[in-house]
């Protein structure tokens, strides 16, 4: 039989089974996770945190990733972060659902210390209240426009949270917020290794000012869909073929990790960009020599 002629009198059945393809590679696509993992060398890094290990959470938008959040649970638990750090987005404005999103936060602090920092969609959402009120029950630090320290054996990083600073517009006051928090910790502890946890990655200039070490970041989305040898087509903020998507990138002294996120907003569908979760490894440029 040729080709032409099993093609016509089986066209309908090769119909269903490429939507078919189509549908699980969809499903893929958005429900299986992956795990970037990075290794980050500074000579501030103190001895105490060699090999230490930040697991990022970003942009989870309300998706589940089975029932009560079984399969990233599953993913953290084998990761064996010293802390987990959200950088925003856990719920989503439009169709927000507080309970899915403190499904993950219920359990993750039970695996390690949580930070988190609002994103865009917190500032949108009328329930960001009672996110607040529970995320504060859980124990977990709400770390919008603060710094602390994290010690360990005796030695300290400084780790801070930019508030989402919506509008944009005001750039003055954004950048006031973050100056603040930098001479703060510098009178408190000069020259020591500085973390921020911001959710847009479009404020990299700010940070690199800044002189923050290391700025762990979301919002893009990795573009949405990702293009081969091109990367990310569009996020919030950045427009088409976005610069700051995915992976970490330097500007002056300032490394900016970016996460592609867990969920979806608006575009429900990702493709050529998985799910992920971001760990990076903390080590000391000393150690190495």
């Amino acid at each position: 039989m040729s080709i032409r002629l099993f093609v016509k009198k089986n066209r309908l059945f090769l119909l269903i089974a490429a939507f078919a393809l189509l549908i699980l590679f969809f499903y893929w696509q958005n429900n299986n996770i992956t795990i970037n993992r990075i290794q980050y060398s500074n000579d501030k890094i103190p001895e105490a945190y060699q090999r230490f290990k930040i697991l990022q959470v970003s942009d989870l938008h309300n998706k589940e990733f089975g029932p009560n959040q079984v399969k990233l649970i599953k993913l953290t638990k084998k990761i064996k972060p010293d802390i987990i750090v959200v950088t925003g987005d856990l719920i989503d404005s439009h169709r927000t659902n507080i309970n899915i999103s403190m499904d993950y936060i219920r359990q993750a602090v039970k695996i390690a210390p949580v930070y988190f920092v609002t994103g865009n969609h917190e500032k949108w959402s009328d329930e960001y209240a009672e996110l607040n009120k529970q995320l504060l029950e859980t124990g977990i630090d709400i770390l919008d426009n603060q710094a602390m320290l994290l010690t360990r054996n005796k030695e300290s990083i400084v780790l801070m949270g930019l508030g989402d600073p919506f509008p944009l517009t005001q750039m003055e006051e954004i950048n006031e917020n973050l100056g603040k928090m930098v001479k703060s910790a510098s009178n408190q502890i000069s020259d020591k290794f500085t973390i921020l946890l911001s959710h847009r990655p479009e404020l990299i200039d700010l940070y690199a000012v800044n002189k923050i070490d290391l700025v762990f970041c979301g919002h893009a989305h990795g573009g949405q869909f990702r293009l081969p040898l091109v990367g990310g087509l569009y996020a919030p903020n950045q427009g088409f073929f976005p610069k700051y998507t995915n992976g970490i990138t330097l500007k002056k002294s300032t490394s900016m990790v970016v996460s592609r996120g867990l969920g979806n907003s608006v575009i429900p569908v990702r493709i050529f960009n998985r799910p992920e979760l971001v760990v990076v490894t903390l080590n000391s440029k000393k150690q190495d020599k």
